[in-house]
């Protein structure tokens, strides 16, 4: 299973081939194992040829289980065209289409985008008796719509599902709030956060970066620095993600003197900053000329044991590119390629990715 995950699925069949030439007899479970470790690589040829040899042995006939992980897999590579032939061999083999299936379905063609075949699941879902929407159900459809700005849809499917008995939870709340927030719709947010009050749902540090990322991308910094503070009030804790957000928002409107007061707070907390914070920070000098405090936060990073990334390097190599500063920029590409053992590309290629 383990190596299914780290998409190794070769070294997951030697595996399997080590087991039964120790004369171990491979259960239902270690079959599905095998199956994910195919599937979520890709090779769903070789998952559904899995399937047919569990159906051929003795005690592994394939389970619910099985079959939900095989749909999971084609959910997220979207292959759904293998879906409905994989149905029609449960219903054979006498199982039944459960929540979890349904649910993988309706959120696998939600993260695709196909709003319209995402509903006809959930119609299937709802006209099969031995199953009824969850709380999964609703953030799948809720969040599928918000996504796409259909917040209309969103909302009305929002009050769908409290009719049918499905009570939100704090990442419902999340969910649409991240979609007001794309929509630029404010009020909408803080009539969320007044809901949520009302009815003893906490916001989390996932719900407060949401709400800080969404105001400082629309350049609104003093309710981002509010619900930055409200977020300390409460005594939720800030992450690294949240202190990316602010530098983000601080980067955006303009506000570069701010950005060095939260580093100066993360230095007061036992926050583990990472690679994609400094490179916020990198980034936001970087773009206002900013070169010698640039070069700090550079040697900062390697102080703190995080390790610059391609992003970094970019992102500085650009800087000095654009301040005539070629010699520099040569020179960090050198390093790249002593630490890295390759480079970025010539220096007067580096892009903007």
């Amino acid at each position: 299973m383990m190596l299914g995950k780290c998409r190794q699925p070769a070294a997951a069949t030697a595996l399997f081939k080590v087991l039964l030439s120790e004369r171990l007899k491979p259960t239902v479970d270690v079959y599905t194992a095998l199956v994910g470790a195919y599937g979520y690589s890709g090779l769903l040829d070789e998952a559904l040829a899995t399937v047919d040899q569990m159906k051929g042995t003795a005690g592994c006939k394939p389970d619910e289980y099985t079959f939900s992980v095989l749909i999971n897999c084609c959910s997220k590579l979207r292959r759904f065209d293998r879906i409905p032939a994989i149905l029609d061999e449960m219903s054979y083999l006498g199982l039944q289409c459960n929540t979890v299936i349904h649910n993988t379905i309706i959120d696998g063609h939600g993260k695709a985008g196909m709003l319209e075949e995402m509903e006809n699941a959930l119609s299937n879902m709802l006209e099969d008796e031995n199953n009824v929407p969850d709380i999964y159900t609703m953030n799948s459809i809720i969040w599928a719509y918000g996504n796409h700005g259909r917040i209309n849809e969103m909302e009305r499917w929002y009050s769908e599902f409290q009719l049918m008995g499905v009570e939100p939870d704090t990442q419902t709340f999340n969910i649409m709030v991240k979609s007001y927030g794309k929509a630029k719709m404010h009020e909408k947010i803080t009539s969320v956060l007044k809901y949520m009050k009302k009815h003893f749902f906490s916001p989390t540090v996932v719900t407060f970066n949401i709400i800080i990322e969404c105001f400082g991308q629309m350049g609104n910094i003093e309710k981002m620095e509010y619900y930055f503070r409200l977020m300390k009030i409460q005594g939720v804790k800030p992450n690294p993600i949240t202190y990316c957000s602010l530098v983000n928002g601080y980067n955006k409107a303009g506000l570069l003197n701010k950005v060095r007061g939260i580093i100066r707070q993360t230095e007061n907390t036992d926050v583990v900053l990472d690679t994609p914070f400094f490179n916020c920070v990198i980034n936001a000098y970087a773009k206002f000329g900013g070169i010698k405090i640039m070069e700090e936060m550079l040697q900062l990073m390697k102080e703190k044991k995080c390790k610059p990334d391609k992003v970094t390097y970019t992102t500085m190599i650009q800087a000095y590119n654009a301040h005539g500063m070629d010699e520099a920029a040569k020179l960090l590409n050198m390093e790249v390629e002593r630490v890295d053992g390759k480079l970025l590309g010539p220096v007067s290629e580096v892009d903007n990715k």
